[in-house]
């Protein structure tokens, strides 16, 4: 019962889905210009049979009128009347002949007719004049005395004939025209349209990691209000970000600032209270601004991704920023003996975006692999000779619904290590900002089990 249903989705997605500009004008003018030409040879079809009917009728006459005396003075010689005579062909004309003729009296008997005539007489009577047989059209003369009639038949069948003739010699034209002007119009729009073109890839390429002005480049007067719109809209969004960054970086400030003097009073407090009962509250007093310390830390950065940080339009090496955030977590004494670094890439690396959105979305992605991971086995992290990072640790396999899951914020997984549920989020957000991505592989290639994160930046141009 729920067979169709893929297709109806496809059908309607089809339906929905955007016109192309040039492909409607191109579509539309070949239409209309075909059916221009079609209605031009149909009107000239018609005007070409009237012509073709006058020449027709013409040749009838003027054949029979030229046939009266002749066929007189022949008459005039001959004895016998009675008996209708057939003029033979002469063999040295070959050839298929488009009029027949009948020579008959008064009375309507045939005396005389061409060798291609039937010897019955014309289904048409005897006034001068052009009349519609059965056959063709025929044309009827007479002598002064009205004795004898000459009537000229040419066939209905090579009239037909010719007009198709005529029609294709009309029609052909128009099957090498009609794609001669496709190809030209088509020409005509991908150079017209060329602007339009290149601004809506220009305003494409507007995300969150690049609202750089557009350079207003040759485009038509038509495209300039357009072009000022989105410049002044991107000018708007960087003056709106740049303010988030400031009130998010004083915001950091002043919520750091109270909870550590919180916490270094409470852990006075435990040095006054060393032998005291109390102790282990102030114990658990301070396990829990420590977790509020991380909490917040993690919050304030989530805080500055929304607000963009990673947007920029200067780059950063990253080779110094991973040796520097490397080298923070090597000298840390729980996590120096975990920590394997290598790098393939030979000299420095330029990327769009700042160096301390980078290090936010290295120290998450390391903090996790080493809080996730299995202690004993190490965290290793390769920077490619492509230039991404690759941080690599031991866990459990994981399902795709599992890998997409772990990127939304607050969600942990299947472990029960300490933590937020939000270094994944943050890191997928600020490279999301420098137009880079993670990918998440579980398990690692080689091995039945692993995680495994990639930083992949995009191809240089």
């Amino acid at each position: 019962m729920t067979g169709p249903a893929p297709q109806s989705d496809e059908r309607r997605a089809s339906a929905f889905r955007p016109k192309s500009l040039a492909g409607q004008l191109m579509l539309w003018i070949t239409v209309i210009t075909t059916c221009l030409w079609l209605v031009a040879v149909g009107f000239g079809a018609l005007v070409m049979q009237d012509e073709f009917g006058e020449i027709f009728d013409s040749a009838l006459q003027e054949t029979a009128e030229r046939l009266v005396p002749l066929v007189v003075d022949d008459l005039n010689r001959r004895d016998d009347l009675n008996v209708p005579r057939r003029i033979e062909r002469s063999p040295a004309q070959p050839g298929e002949e488009y009029l027949t003729y009948q020579v008959r009296d008064r009375a309507g008997r045939v005396l005389l007719h061409s060798h291609t005539a039937s010897a019955e007489p014309f289904d048409v009577p005897l006034k001068v004049g052009f009349r519609d047989g059965a056959r063709g059209r025929v044309y009827t003369a007479a002598t002064a005395d009205g004795a004898i009639f000459v009537q000229v038949e040419d066939s209905a069948e090579e009239r037909r004939e010719a007009m198709v003739e005529g029609a294709l010699a009309l029609l052909l034209p128009v099957l090498l025209i009609v794609p001669a002007t496709v190809l030209a119009v088509w020409f005509v729009v991908r150079r017209v349209l060329l602007p339009v073109e290149t601004l809506r890839a220009a305003i494409g390429e507007k995300d969150g990691g690049n609202l750089a002005a557009i350079a207003a480049e040759n485009l038509p007067r038509e495209l300039q209000p357009i072009l000022r719109s989105v410049n002044l809209l991107l000018a708007r969004l960087r003056a709106v970000l740049a303010a988030e960054r400031e009130f998010t970086a004083n915001s950091a400030h002043e919520l750091r600032t109270p909870v550590a003097g919180a916490l270094a009073q409470t852990q006075l407090l435990m040095a006054e209270l060393k032998d005291a009962p109390t102790h282990a509250r102030a114990r658990q007093i301070e396990a829990s601004l420590q977790k509020l310390t991380k909490l917040t830390e993690k919050l304030l950065q989530l805080a500055r991704a929304e607000a963009g940080i990673g947007v920029s339009e200067t780059t950063f090496d990253l080779v110094d920023v991973l040796g520097v955030v490397v080298t923070d977590f090597q000298r840390a004494s729980g996590t120096a003996s975990r920590i394997r670094f290598r790098s393939d890439l030979a000299g420095p690396a330029l990327r769009e975006g700042t160096a301390d959105a980078f290090a936010i979305v290295l120290r998450n992605l390391v903090e996790n692999a080493l809080l996730h991971g299995r202690t004993d086995e190490p965290v290793e992290i390769r920077l490619t000779e492509t230039g991404n990072v690759c941080i690599r640790n031991g866990a459990a396999a994981m399902s795709e619904a599992e890998l997409a899951a772990v990127r939304k914020r607050f969600s942990r997984g299947r472990t029960l290590a300490a933590g937020s549920g939000l270094g994944l989020s943050i890191a997928d957000r600020l490279l999301a900002q420098m137009r880079a991505s993670l990918v998440l592989t579980s398990p690692v290639a080689g091995r039945v089990d692993g995680f495994q994160a990639d930083i992949v930046f995009p191809a240089a141009r």
